[in-house]
């Protein structure tokens, strides 16, 4: 089976085939999703979907490309993480490449989502554009490596890669790993620990191939396991059960209970 560890089926795009969506996840063994928060507005509507589907979890946090919002506090969101369903803080990081000048309001957020983390006992989703080194120094500042977490649809270095790992990290891919010209990253997917890995959709964007340039939706996060188990000249029965077993671990989730979802 597999998971999608990553997706927005709130968004409109989405969400206006929610039931379409979750029959086609059944039929491509996608078992579970995380549907993950980018600002606290809209934050209700996520969990409202975790609340509602039992195979649905959510996170809770404010996108770095999200600036005109009252900025959270770490009070605010480890109260709102509580929830038996919220598994994570986030999608949280930093992101230099769509917006430009004085950043210094996404770093604060950043630190905000990091000490949330901390306080709730769960762990990080994390987003990095161009801004590595930042993303990086501020984890390590902040004791990020204390709860752990994901580096969402993962596009950085091996270096990068290794030096989140040393934090507790795990790393996610997305479908641009099967983008024929990301060479780069198909290097990164094949080099790293089998017991580090994630897979996700972040649908409704990224749709992988032989999908790419529709909308995406969780149960073509098969296609990203299909696309590494190549890479990797391995079965996708073992990119599956490691990618699976990972997410259980990771998000603390009870397994057992989740037998019959």
């Amino acid at each position: 089976m597999f998971i999608d560890s990553h997706c927005h089926l709130d968004f409109p795009d989405l969400a206006k085939d929610l039931p379409e969506l979750l029959r086609q996840m059944q039929h491509n063994q996608v078992t579970h999703a995380l549907c993950v928060s980018v600002n606290l507005p809209d934050f209700p509507r996520v969990r409202a979907l975790a609340e509602t589907h039992e195979n649905l979890f959510a996170s809770v946090g404010v996108h770095p490309d999200y600036e005109e919002q009252l900025e959270p506090k770490a009070e605010e969101l480890a109260e709102l993480a509580a929830h038996p369903k919220v598994i994570a803080i986030g999608e949280t990081g930093l992101d230099y490449f769509r917006l430009q000048g004085d950043l210094e309001w996404q770093r604060e957020r950043f630190r905000q989502h990091i000490r949330a983390a901390r306080m709730a006992k769960k762990p990080l989703i994390i987003h990095t554009r161009s801004a590595a080194e930042d993303t990086l120094r501020i984890m390590r500042e902040e004791g990020a490596d204390q709860v752990g977490g994901v580096m969402h649809c993962f596009t950085e270095s091996w270096e990068v890669a290794q030096q989140a790992i040393a934090m507790n990290f795990y790393i996610s891919f997305s479908g641009i790993v099967t983008f024929k010209n990301a060479t780069a990253l198909k290097e990164v997917a094949k080099n790293i620990p089998l017991d580090r890995m994630l897979i996700e959709t972040d649908s409704p964007y990224l749709a992988p191939v032989p999908h790419r340039g529709k909308v995406n939706q969780p149960a073509f996060v098969r296609h990203v396991a299909e696309e590494i188990a190549r890479l990797r000249d391995t079965s996708l029965e073992s990119i599956a059960t490691a990618t699976t077993d990972n997410f259980f671990n990771l998000f603390k989730v009870n397994r057992h209970e989740c037998e019959t979802c």
